[in-house]
């Protein structure tokens, strides 16, 4: 059973984000989240980061990246998006774990973290994250080491574009750390271009586009597409892109 079923935007809305054809179709419209793992594609400016940054802010995440730290309802919104979102939860069951990671704020939040540390009579904080300093680590590995040590089952994890710091391989062990967490009852909403993580099974995967929202398969994505046509043609992608008009 997920933790989020679905989610909506009531009200009137407004200027920016609200202008985003993907985001202004979500108007008194339901849109159901996978009780596992949800994706959201498109192309950058469709929509879906805003989206994602939306939802982790009503739910209460903060803003840079980390978990749950504040009340929702008894807080201000840091995003135009969540006073007019609505989420639906599922009655009776809350997530013990959970956290909101954007991979270009991961630097800040490593500061955070580094200062809190800095504090007196502060409990050492590095231990979920590896017992080091993220920012001893490189972007790719603090990265890492977030999804190995902190995440824990029974939680809802929000990621925005988490293979911008991760290796192909990197991404398949991400892949493998998912699924055992989906097993142990987490649930994920993701915002990516990559068809690694695309392929988790069964998951939902929606397409932001200049019409609206619509949900669509694997092979479907662009992401899957063009990864393919460019690997199984390389010389010709290449030629046909670098020849000029």
């Amino acid at each position: 059973m997920p933790f989020l079923k679905s989610i909506r935007l009531n009200g009137e809305g407004g200027s920016y984000p609200f202008e985003i054809p993907s985001i202004r179709s979500l108007f008194g419209v339901n849109l159901e989240l996978h009780p596992k793992v949800t994706f959201f594609v498109g192309e950058n400016g469709s929509g879906k980061s805003t989206l994602l940054e939306g939802i982790a802010d009503k739910w209460g995440f903060a803003a840079q990246s980390g978990n749950r730290s504040q009340t929702p309802g008894l807080r201000n919104y840091e995003t135009a998006l969540a006073h007019d979102l609505v989420i639906s939860k599922s009655i009776g069951i809350r997530p013990m774990d959970g956290f909101f990671l954007r991979a270009e704020s991961l630097y800040n939040f490593a500061s955070e973290l580094e200062a809190l540390e800095q504090e007196p009579f502060c409990a050492s904080g590095y231990f979920a994250y590896g017992g080091k300093s993220l920012h001893e680590q490189s972007h790719g590995e603090s990265f890492f080491s977030i999804f190995m040590n902190r995440f824990d089952g029974h939680g809802l994890f929000m990621l925005d574009e988490p293979e911008a710091a991760l290796s192909s391989k990197r991404q398949m062990s991400f892949l493998v750390r998912m699924h055992d967490l989906c097993e142990d009852s987490s649930q994920f909403i993701i915002a990516t271009h990559s068809p690694i993580l695309l392929a988790y099974p069964e998951a939902i995967i929606y397409e932001f586009t200049e019409d609206g929202i619509r949900q669509v398969d694997y092979k479907e994505t662009e992401a899957y597409r063009l990864t393919k046509r460019f690997v199984d043609e390389p010389e010709q992608m290449i030629r046909r892109l670098l020849e000029s008009d």
